[in-house]
């Protein structure tokens, strides 16, 4: 069990959710002050996505700019964690062609994928870790080993320490492979992702699983989507870990009640502190992962 955790916050994600959520963060603006709202709850960590002001999903520099700027000025201590996520999404063909690729294909170079992590410089960002089916359609997510190697070390090399997304085995297996390549920084961080179709499942063998292949140096959080958000807050607590919860794994506070970040944050920190858990402040998330503070 871990006794001195932290809490990180998703706070809007790439996913379907602005037509679900009448309230889920869109603007710069609403971004970050959502992230500003999870901090003043308890979270140490931010994780970033941006969108236009419509919801789409972006991946649009100026957008992170914006949002990067309006958390740095304010008054609220929290590290940010923006995503790399974004740029490796591939629709295969649903016809003769399976080459004549999709509506949702978005693909992008690696190092145009982190340029938002090289030019703002947060202290921590996204690295998905393999290549998945993500979700039930004919979209695949791409991270091949190379495009990884290459992100991994320039990330090194400017000083952002990547959060490895494990969406399945395989991903916490290369992950580790990484760190055995010198690729990542002491001590490696890495982020177990379950319920996800078609990766890990949310089940405690999932995460015991993974926990048992990644490096012992390794510190890690952990998070289940949907209805199994905060168990797995206890569960992640339960196996060592630090949990995640936000708008982007779960939107509701309880059955039919829609949530805000903050109340996510809160909630999960009540369910920390009842099993005996104390929670850790930005400040010490940072000595703790040895994150190099930019700006």
């Amino acid at each position: 069990m871990n006794n001195k955790v932290f809490v990180s916050c998703a706070v809007t994600g790439s996913g379907d959710a602005a037509g679900k959520h009448p309230d889920l963060p869109k603007t710069p603006k609403q971004i970050a002050t959502a992230a500003i709202e999870a901090a003043k709850a308890g979270a140490a960590i931010a994780h970033i996505h941006v969108r236009e002001d419509d919801g789409k999903p972006s991946r649009r520099l100026e957008l992170y700019k914006e949002v990067v700027d309006l958390v740095r000025s304010s008054d609220t201590d929290v590290i940010l964690n923006l995503t790399t996520g974004m740029g490796g999404d591939l629709d295969i063909g649903q016809g003769d062609n399976p080459l004549d690729f999709g509506p949702m294909t978005d693909m992008a170079n690696v190092m145009e994928r982190i340029a938002n992590a090289e030019q703002f410089l947060p202290e921590i960002c996204t690295l998905d870790a393999g290549t998945l089916n993500f979700g039930d359609s004919s979209t695949i997510t791409v991270n091949t080993p190379n495009d990884l190697r290459k992100a991994a070390k320039r990330l090194k090399e400017i000083g952002v320490k990547p959060e490895i997304e494990a969406f399945d085995l395989g991903n916490m297996w290369f992950g580790a492979q990484l760190y055995k390549e010198g690729l990542l920084s002491d001590p490696p961080m890495f982020q177990m992702c379950l319920g996800i179709p078609w990766g890990a499942p949310a089940t405690t063998l999932a995460m015991q699983a993974m926990l048992d292949i990644m490096p012992k140096e390794g510190i890690w959080s952990g998070f289940a989507i949907s209805r199994n958000e905060m168990p797995f807050v206890a569960q992640t607590v339960l196996l060592g870990g630090n949990p995640r919860v936000g708008l982007e794994d779960n939107l509701y506070l309880s059955r039919g009640k829609l949530a805000t970040n903050a109340q996510l944050v809160e909630k999960a920190i009540r369910i920390v502190d009842d099993l005996g858990s104390s929670i850790m402040t930005p400040a010490e998330t940072r000595e703790k992962l040895k994150l190099i503070k930019h700006k």
